[in-house]
């Protein structure tokens, strides 16, 4: 079986922020479906890498920077063996990302 390869994920959310987010003016109005569309695409080209049973949940937070911090934390119960999670994050200055991607076996 092909399992969850944590830097393959994280290699994949970093390049898909990066392309999606570079050069973006945030807009509190149209933030939402761009984080939509973010984890869209994720999900997306983790199909590529074919983790075969494999439940993938993708979370993405976007927004401006302006000198504020932002906190982020999960609670999962999973299995040690077979489970796991990558995160990358986005920032040029004037637009962060955050993307997260856990990955649960199904038995």
């Amino acid at each position: 079986k092909k399992k969850f390869r944590v830097g393959q994920v994280r290699d994949t959310i970093a390049a898909v922020l990066k392309e999606k987010l570079k050069g973006l003016v945030y807009d509190p109005e149209t933030s939402p479906g761009v984080a939509r569309d973010l984890a869209d695409s994720i999900k997306s080209d983790l199909k590529d890498l074919e983790f075969e049973r494999y439940k993938l949940v993708v979370q993405v937070v976007i927004g401006e920077v302006r000198g504020q911090s932002m906190q982020m934390a999960s609670r999962c119960f999973w299995d040690l063996e077979t489970d796991d999670y990558a995160e990358a994050t986005y920032n040029d200055g004037n637009v962060f990302g955050v993307g997260v991607v856990f990955g649960m076996f199904l038995l």
